[in-house]
């Protein structure tokens, strides 16, 4: 448990609960719960429900990037440059937030992309359940997908690579 001291300014400062979860991912910590006045936000790692027990709760399920309450996550960024072991001039579009994977919109539905299908910044390639809302994914880059590396209805992390794209030249 860390408590904030008067000075540290707004504990639900978006960039703030952003450092503390990667603070949390680096560390490997469980749960941090701060407490500023009668201010309260805890950040809690895995899938079980939180019941809020003071002014303020909320469940950071592995390294998500919190926002306001009842806010889709936005602006955190899909794809990534290629990380070591990856195919070179590959792309990797990651997951922004811990749920449910699902390639297509429902099930009787063609998947949003295959390999082979070519996709641009605003394709939108999957579709991640969290918490009862489903969020649409775009790849945000341009290329050709040469991977599918999640299948439908498998959990996934933050940050957990979801399809492999080669880069457009």
């Amino acid at each position: 448990m860390m408590n904030s001291g008067s000075g540290g300014g707004d504990i639900f400062d978006v960039k703030k609960v952003r450092r503390l979860v990667e603070l949390m991912k680096e560390h490997d910590l469980a749960e941090i719960d701060l407490r500023q006045a009668d201010q309260r936000i805890r950040l809690r790692r895995g899938a079980e429900p939180l019941v809020a027990t003071g002014t303020q709760a909320a469940q950071a399920p592995s390294h998500a990037a919190m926002s306001a309450p009842a806010a889709a996550p936005t602006g955190i960024p899909a794809a990534s440059a290629p990380a070591a072991g990856d195919e070179a001039g590959a792309l990797v579009i990651k997951s922004p937030m811990v749920g449910t994977f699902y390639a297509s919109p429902n099930p009787e539905s063609a998947p949003f992309v295959k390999v082979g299908d070519h996709v641009g910044p605003e394709t939108v390639v999957c579709i991640i359940e969290a918490m009862k809302v489903f969020n649409q994914v775009p790849a945000e880059v341009a290329g050709q997908i040469t991977a599918v590396l999640v299948d439908t209805g498998e959990a996934v992390e933050y940050g957990q690579p979801l399809f492999r794209v080669a880069a457009r030249k």
